[in-house]
């Protein structure tokens, strides 16, 4: 399996609450989810503590069992990160530091996956491209803006409906009828999306990227390619110039924003397989 990868801040900000890493056969990328100003966590520390955290657990994790389900190794390595607060934070707090999770591990013969929350997932097997997403936060959000038109008392006030809306976005993680997402809760790596990939036949897997949705921005939001555009640009040019892509689009579409966010870090891990 040979690796590329590039993560790289939100134009101006000092801090990247993304992060990519490998563990051998195993690469991920994380999303910690930004807090907006004003609002409480119950945390001393931030999302970029949490995201570099649960990616060395999740390497603990792997490292002492390597041939556990990819939920159970997340699992332990949310749990462990628990114990890394040193008892400072109320870690029931509904703000509380949470990230997304996208993962793959090359087992050999096969490769398993897993995805949590809006990191996709993009996979060339067969010459099928197919992406893995998990789309409850989209729908939890979607339900979020109808509730968010019936506030009462002060709804035409954008600072009103904004705070109203992540207070209510908060209350919806994971929950069974929210989303789930990487935070303090180790059940929530049993409710990710997962799967398998073959690694050699007809069907074998050739390419895949794991993208924070900074990135998958340039389909998603930009539309600048399809998905397999995406794992050509990736291929030729690397990881880098997909993130160049995506700055050069947030630069001439700054009206397109995505969750009141006009630029965002972004991350790639692009896989080949020979």
């Amino acid at each position: 399996m040979r690796v590329r990868s590039a993560s790289a801040p939100a134009p101006g900000r000092p801090v990247n609450e993304d992060l990519v890493f490998r563990f051998g056969p195993l690469v991920g990328v994380l999303d910690g989810a930004t807090v907006p100003d004003g609002f409480d966590t119950g945390c001393v520390h931030g999302p970029e503590w949490y995201v570099r955290h649960l990616a060395a657990r999740i390497g603990v994790a792997e490292a002492v069992r390597p041939a556990a389900r990819l939920t159970s190794n997340l699992a332990a390595a949310i749990l462990a990160v628990r114990a890394d607060h040193g008892g400072q934070c109320d870690l029931d707090h509904p703000g509380t530091p949470s990230s997304t999770v996208c993962l793959l591990r090359d087992c050999g013969d096969q490769v398993d996956y897993l995805v949590l929350c809006d990191s996709p997932l993009v996979l060339d097997a067969g010459g099928q491209v197919s992406v893995v997403t998990d789309n409850r936060l989209d729908a939890a959000m979607a339900e979020l803006r109808e509730t968010v038109a019936i506030v009462p008392g002060g709804a035409a006030d954008p600072v009103t409906r904004f705070r109203h809306a992540v207070s209510v976005q908060r209350e919806r993680m994971n929950r069974t009828h929210g989303y789930w997402v990487a935070a303090s809760d180790p059940d929530a790596a049993f409710h990710a999306v997962t799967g398998t990939a073959p690694r050699h036949g007809p069907g074998a897997l050739r390419r895949a990227a794991l993208l924070s949705d900074g990135a998958s921005s340039a389909v998603e939001q930009f539309a600048l390619t399809d998905w397999a555009g995406l794992l050509d640009l990736l291929g030729a040019d690397g990881p880098g110039a997909l993130i160049d892509r995506v700055r050069d689009a947030e630069r001439d579409h700054p009206d397109r924003l995505r969750r009141h966010k006009s630029t965002d870090d972004a991350s790639v891990v692009f896989c080949e397989f020979g």
